[in-house]
């Protein structure tokens, strides 16, 4: 028992702690989880770390930034904003196309890209960071491998 015993004051005060580490623990959990990934910028970021990777512009359009593998000039994330999002396409195997579409309902078929071997995904904080950073890294991985030389 409590010193003083059970009153309704260290009740009630023992409650809103309670209640302050759930909300806590829940704003941790949704953070970890979804991610933060809504920027063009970290998608742009994390590409960057990548060997031999450099931005490009190629239609004179802002909206349009894409990564590119350096040897052979393959885009392998395309980044844009569209319908109040940011988005990336990233190149997928086709084995694994299905997957990423029925796993998170941010992920669609290319836009303006062949749909058997592109994925669009939104970037609304549905998908945590490290698939979308796997997804990114599989699309490189993609492109380097077309690479000629």
């Amino acid at each position: 028992m409590p010193p003083g015993g059970f009153s309704a004051y260290n009740m009630a005060s023992a409650c809103r702690t309670l209640r302050c580490i759930v909300t806590e623990a829940e704003d941790f959990y949704d953070w970890y989880w979804k991610g933060s990934m809504k920027e063009r910028k970290e998608i742009l970021d994390y590409g960057m770390t990548l060997p031999d990777v450099y931005m490009d512009t190629p239609f004179h359009d802002d909206n349009w930034v894409l990564l590119r593998y350096r040897k052979n000039k393959k885009a392998f994330a395309w980044t844009y904003e569209r319908n109040g999002f940011v988005w990336v396409n990233v190149k997928v195997d086709p084995e694994w196309r299905d997957f990423w579409r029925r796993a998170y309902d941010a992920v669609l078929p290319g836009y303006h890209q062949n749909k058997e071997h592109w994925n669009s995904v939104r970037l609304d904080n549905s998908i945590p960071d490290d698939e979308i950073k796997r997804m990114v890294a599989e699309s490189y991985d993609l492109v380097r491998k077309k690479s000629s030389g």
